[in-house]
């Protein structure tokens, strides 16, 4: 699995956590929805997780450069985080404007 499938198959599973945890909200009060966003943070990470796992990934490896002379190796793990990290923010700030609106 490459990195922009990777992305796609995480962005699909935060999706329906989204909506998971959307639903919920509605049957809380204010204070606790807005913990809704630290249970979603959670949910990034331990999909990130699960995916790398299960695609036989380690995210400690490093991930192999195109330039073989960078003298800064980046693990599998940091190219996920800066790869999903806008469709973590743009769906945490929608779940947040979700959970505020109900």
């Amino acid at each position: 699995m490459n990195i922009d499938e990777f992305r796609a198959e995480l962005e699909t599973r935060l999706l329906i956590e989204k909506q998971y945890l959307t639903q919920e909200a509605s049957s809380v009060d204010e204070h606790e929805r807005l913990e809704f966003l630290g249970k979603f943070n959670e949910k990034y990470k331990e999909l990130i997780k699960r995916l790398a796992n299960e695609n036989g990934i380690d995210l400690n490896e490093s991930y192999p450069s195109e330039n073989s002379s960078d003298s800064e190796n980046l693990s599998y793990g940091q190219i996920v985080l800066g790869k999903t990290m806008s469709v973590y923010d743009r769906l945490s700030d929608e779940l947040y404007e979700e959970i505020i609106n109900i």
